[in-house]
This record gives C-alpha cells, sequence and structure tokens, in this order.
C-alpha cells in the first residue's frame, strides 16, 4: 500500500504547501479541526515520530514552531498546539492544532458516541475547499522561515503534479 504523505512528498498527490527544505514538508490538513491546521512531516518516510533521527525531529520541531507563531498571527486563536500520536497515516507527523479552547485537540472533533461507546472518525469532518487550503498556506508561509531550496513555501502542487501560481 503507498504512503499517502510520500506520494505528496514525491508530488504525485495534490497539497498546498507552506513549508519545504531537503529534510521536511509542511502542507494545510485536508480535514482540519480549525482554520490554519497543518501538518510537518519528514521527507522520508518514517512510521513511528520517535524513530526519528533527533536531528530531524528537532528540525520538525523548529518548523512548526515557525508555523506555529505564524498561526497566532493569521488565525489568532486562543492557543496552538502540536499533536504527535501516531495515527491516521503511518508516516511520521506532527499536526499544528489552532486551538480555542482546553478541549480544542484534533481527536476530540472527531469524537461521537455510538451505542454507548466513543468512536473516533472522520465521517462528520468536511473535506475543506481546496482553494481555501491553497490561500491558508499562501498566508501562513509568508513568515514561517527562509525560502525553501525546494520549490517555494506557499507552493499549490495540484494532482497533475503542476504548480499554481
Amino acid at each position: 500500500m503507498s504512503c499517502i504523505f510520500c506520494e505528496i512528498v514525491a508530488r504525485r498527490a495534490p497539497a498546498s504547501f507552506v513549508h519545504q527544505d531537503e529534510l521536511a514538508v509542511a502542507f494545510m490538513t485536508l480535514q482540519p479541526t480549525a482554520p490554519g491546521e497543518c501538518l510537518v512531516i519528514p521527507r522520508a518516510h518514517v512510521d513511528h515520530f520517535t524513530d526519528l533521527p533527533d536531528a530531524t525531529a528537532q528540525h520538525i520541531m523548529g518548523v512548526a514552531q515557525r508555523i506555529g507563531r505564524r498561526v497566532r498571527e493569521v488565525f489568532r486563536p486562543e492557543r496552538v498546539g502540536f499533536l504527535v500520536h501516531g495515527y491516521g497515516v503511518a508516516h511520521a507527523h506532527m499536526i499544528i492544532v489552532p486551538q480555542q479552547g482546553p478541549h480544542h485537540l484534533t481527536s476530540d472533533r472527531f469524537a461521537r458516541i455510538v451505542d454507548g461507546r466513543v468512536v473516533f472518525d472522520l465521517s462528520r469532518t468536511p473535506v475543506a475547499d481546496r482553494s481555501v487550503l491553497d490561500a491558508h498556506a499562501r498566508l501562513l508561509a509568508a513568515d514561517a522561515g527562509p525560502p525553501s531550496r525546494a520549490g517555494g513555501d506557499g507552493e499549490v502542487i495540484t494532482a497533475d503534479r503542476q504548480p499554481l501560481p
């Protein structure tokens, strides 16, 4: 089975990039729980975040920190949270979550009770409009760090692998 994050890194799947460099990329979440939610992932496929080399994990945290500052400026959430939970896609990733309260983490938006049990799924979380994700990526990339050598921050790659202007 192919990894969707590897497909995004290879530019075979669409994404709205916030940041790109030699070690990591950041892009908007397809089903965000709040405007500005995005992911930072290593370019290399590593399943468990704890298996990343220390330098790569530190780099991802630094990228997330810079983007998180920009999220605060642009979207004005109460807090910005960072989440590494290890599920969803079997490729190490850190989720940057604009929070509007103490219980607003990604997972609480997916929870519901079915037959007396707590169930987590994405079925009631809509897929964001690509034009909105693209606009948010451009806003966040404006001051998220030094320009990338890998194709320009805020670059949007479409399904046919063509960058948008």
